[in-house]
């Protein structure tokens, strides 16, 4: 087949059409309610919630605040399914995306506690078909270490080539290793000297993916399930829909009115459900790479999840990390970007996004696709750990300001 080429006259005409219409997007862009500086009580809290969701961004999201081991505040607002009329409510069921970097980075410390790996041997010691084009002959091989806080110099996957990378209920989901090995060639070109800069990569997670399963004999999700879903409880969490899921399940949605819509109808058009009150509502969505982006679960789950980091690696009885892979990934292997200009601290982590707050660190990851966004932080040293999980992407931008709200009052 003849590759599709644009002539100089049609990419110009194309830009012609296009930038009104992301001109129209812009101004019509849901406008978010800002969130306040801070609220003085819970009743402000939950008010503030239902503004955002009575003002349709997002249409639905679920909250659930963790203090002292104990869950302090978890509720649901707005629609979970408008169109069939389901509320969000704290068992909800959304897509994690990215924030399944975390339970990746998890298994990759569970690996080398077993002594099966250690963060400093190189990646090509484990997957054979890892062969990168360094800045230099003097480059440093790409550690296992510099995959989890992102400083491997490997670049991402665009956008649309991310959204390209999904499958529909009832497909067949791919072999993790096969379709990285199949994938990565593209990506092997390094935009830095690794170590020297951090760049937020899902091919990375994809690698880390694929040394799991060389590593452990075993799927990366069935990994995942028997060593941190199952020993957590975390029961309404999968890759897949289950049965228990099922009657929680959040569906994706988007504004139907901006400039995003008709890229969703070209790129996406057989995921999209239906429109309903201003929103496309879309059917489920998998994608196909599992270790940065397939988890699928509640915020109540998600809690289990950060009541364990903050107990040092366990819950209920059920270890999944050591005190000290704890400590690892809150305070080390942190890397700057090269062009930090110290404005204010940043850094990447161990899977985390790491700040710096008055009382020590702030850990933080954030997911966004198609239908949904999501964000967890947490507070070592105030014992503090927040998840807000929402039904379209709409408030990523003010995501962090909306937790900083529960992160402020006197639990």
């Amino acid at each position: 087949m003849k590759a599709f080429k644009l002539t100089k006259r049609k990419k110009f005409a194309l830009i012609v059409f296009i930038l009104p219409v992301i001109l129209l997007g812009y101004a019509v862009w849901p406008k978010i309610p800002q969130p306040p500086n801070s609220v003085n009580n819970v009743t402000e809290l939950d008010a503030y919630l239902e503004k955002l969701v009575n003002s349709g961004t997002p249409q639905g999201l679920s909250m659930v605040i963790v203090k002292n081991d104990s869950i302090v505040y978890s509720k649901g607002f707005g629609w979970a399914d408008g169109p069939r009329k389901i509320q969000a409510t704290p068992q909800s069921v959304y897509h994690w995306w990215s924030i399944t970097k975390i339970p990746t980075a998890i298994a990759i410390l569970q690996l080398q506690e077993q002594g099966k790996l250690r963060l400093d041997d190189s990646v090509s010691k484990y997957l054979s078909f890892f062969k990168v084009k360094y800045p230099s002959d003097k480059s440093s091989a790409i550690t296992i270490r510099q995959l989890l806080n992102h400083s491997s110099g490997i670049p991402d996957a665009s956008a649309f080539r991310l959204m390209k990378w999904i499958h529909h209920d009832g497909e067949q989901p791919l072999n993790q290793t096969a379709f990285t090995e199949n994938v990565f060639p593209k990506y092997s070109t390094l935009k830095f000297e690794p170590g020297e800069n951090t760049a937020y990569t899902n091919i990375g997670y994809m690698l880390l993916g694929a040394i799991i399963e060389k590593v452990s004999g075993q799927s990366y999700n069935d990994y995942i399930r028997n060593n941190i879903l199952e020993p957590l409880g975390m029961k309404h969490t999968d890759f897949v829909y289950t049965k228990e899921m099922e009657p929680h399940e959040a569906a994706g949605s988007h504004p139907s009115f901006n400039f995003m819509p008709p890229l969703l109808y070209a790129m996406i058009g057989s995921y999209i459900r239906e429109t309903s009150n201003k929103h496309i509502w879309m059917k489920r969505v998998y994608t196909d790479q599992e270790p940065s982006s397939a988890l699928i679960g509640s915020t109540m789950d998600a809690a289990r999840l950060v009541r364990a980091y903050l107990n040092n690696g366990i819950l209920d009885g059920h270890r999944i990390l050591s005190e000290e892979s704890i400590g690892l990934m809150t305070n080390d292997s942190h890397v700057a970007e090269a062009n930090d200009k110290g404005s204010f601290f940043f850094r990447q982590g161990i899977g985390w996004r790491v700040f710096k707050e008055k009382s020590g660190y702030k850990l933080e990851h954030t997911g966004g696709g198609p239908g949904f966004y999501t964000i967890m932080q947490i507070y070592p040293s105030d014992n503090l750990g927040l998840i807000m999980f929402c039904n379209d992407v709409t408030l990523q931008k003010y995501g962090w300001k909306v937790l900083r709200l529960g992160a402020d009052l006197n639990w």
